[in-house]
């Protein structure tokens, strides 16, 4: 094995804030090389990124086209104004209309997924506003991004630890379609939806809602995969109310869920579409901001009143144009389809197996494991502000054997999340899976 052992100088890394945490005790791992769905670190070991990064290198490492098609538009043109139009702006509109939902037709690029949200709200207020409709709706249990307008689109502990000096008016939130810690106690499809039926109270009664944003499938708060029916319901709701619909796809995005797009699963088709992460498979940071018709028809004659340096720059777009051929000619949507059956069974098999494991949910390559100390009650083990105080969780023990194991899965405050390079072989997929099975039983220890 290659010898991938570096001296750091350990001031300098430090130097750099660690993101969503205190910053004592910060001790990261090195990672010095990376190819396939494997990782590398300083100390010689072999990891499979069974996350893909932040659910975002969906392509693996080292993918030998899209870095080719960044340097070939490196010694061409670097960057231009996004004033000037360029040969590759051209062929990212090619692209992009043969797999976005075909009644997206104007685009605007940013580098984040925060920064396409941002833009949403913009656009939406821009629109809405002139009525007097500047409220937007969105989800607890959800997140959107970190800058002013999206961290109030959040629904989860991010927002509530900024709360006291950034909180902007306008903002509400609605109960998820989270069917295993259902508010109102219900059981799908007894309940007829009241998830959708709080929703469309809300709309009628806080009146002046020019718009809602929903993750298809909410994603670092716990994949939680919506009944097929509700998506359809609550757009057509937005619709009755004459608010404008945005489907956040930054994380479901590019085949993830086993569709190019998770709304795709459901029927629908967003007014506005904004996503990320795996439109270039994370080689260049580079986020979109879709819309339809009516809303590029607006435009034509009102001003558009946002912009940014690195709209467009032609090496995120080179980037996004090899990673869409890379989809589709190595069928990596199918892929992720496919492997889906066997990533839902060996779930299946952990959650009757292991006694703290509360719930599993998954679609294409993307999947949940909630731990709980008791499933009857189904208390978690920690909280929302034992994350923010820098406790030791549950969850971070069970990474952390999977880690000794070789595998590396990324955690939030009570769930793991899977979502390995679509790339992924069955072979890795059952290697990944087999040492977190071996890794629960650290939380089973943890069981009341």
């Amino acid at each position: 094995m290659q010898d991938y052992s570096v001296k750091l100088n350990k001031d300098f890394s430090y130097s750099l804030f660690a993101t969503w945490r205190k910053q004592k005790g910060f001790n990261p791992i090195t990672i010095v090389d990376a190819e396939g769905s494997y990782i590398y670190t300083n100390d010689n070991r072999k990891i499979l990124d069974f996350s893909s990064q932040l659910m975002c290198s969906n392509l693996g490492h080292k993918n030998k086209r899209v870095i080719s098609a960044m340097i070939e538009q490196m010694n061409k043109v670097a960057y231009v104004s996004p004033s000037f139009n360029t040969p590759i702006k051209d062929e990212i509109a090619k692209e992009l209309k043969s797999v976005l939902p075909e009644n997206l037709v104007k685009y605007f690029f940013a580098t984040s997924g925060t920064e396409a949200n941002e833009a949403a709200i913009k656009i939406i207020r821009m629109i809405k506003g002139k009525e007097g409709k500047t409220k937007i709706l969105s989800y607890y249990n959800s997140y959107h991004g970190s800058t002013s307008g999206s961290i109030q689109l959040t629904g989860d502990f991010r927002r509530i630890a900024v709360d006291s000096f950034e909180r902007s008016p306008g903002f509400y939130h609605i109960p998820p379609p989270y069917c295993y810690r259902c508010p109102f106690n219900l059981k799908y499809p007894e309940c007829n939806l009241a998830c959708v039926k709080y929703a469309e109270y809300v709309f009628k009664n806080e009146g002046n809602i020019g718009g809602i944003f929903v993750e298809p499938v909410i994603g670092t708060n716990g994949v939680i995969v919506p009944p097929k029916d509700y998506l359809r319901e609550l757009k057509k709701i937005t619709e009755e109310n004459d608010a404008i619909f945005v489907a956040d796809e930054v994380m479901t995005g590019w085949g993830r869920t086993g569709e190019w797009f998770a709304v795709n699963h459901f029927g629908i088709k967003p007014d506005i579409l904004t996503t990320a992460k795996g439109i270039t498979g994370a080689y260049f940071p580079l986020s979109l901001t879709a819309v339809n018709k009516e809303i590029s028809d607006y435009f034509e004659d009102n001003y558009f009143a946002h912009g940014h340096t690195y709209e467009a720059h032609p090496l995120g777009l080179a980037a996004a144009v090899a990673a869409i051929k890379e989809y589709k000619e190595k069928k990596l949507v199918e892929n992720a389809k496919s492997l889906s059956i066997e990533l839902g069974k060996r779930l299946e098999e952990f959650k009757e197996k292991h006694k703290s494991v509360g719930d599993v949910r998954y679609i294409g390559l993307f999947a949940a494991i909630e731990l709980v100390k008791n499933k009857e009650k189904k208390t978690p083990f920690n909280t929302y502000n034992e994350k923010i105080e820098g406790k030791q969780l549950v969850v971070d023990k069970v990474a952390r054997k999977a880690l000794e194991k070789g595998v590396y899965v990324n955690t939030w405050v009570s769930h793991l999340i899977i979502a390995p390079p679509l790339i992924i072989t069955k072979e890795e997929l059952e290697n990944g899976l087999d040492a977190i099975d071996e890794a629960l039983y650290e939380s089973d220890k943890e069981v009341e």
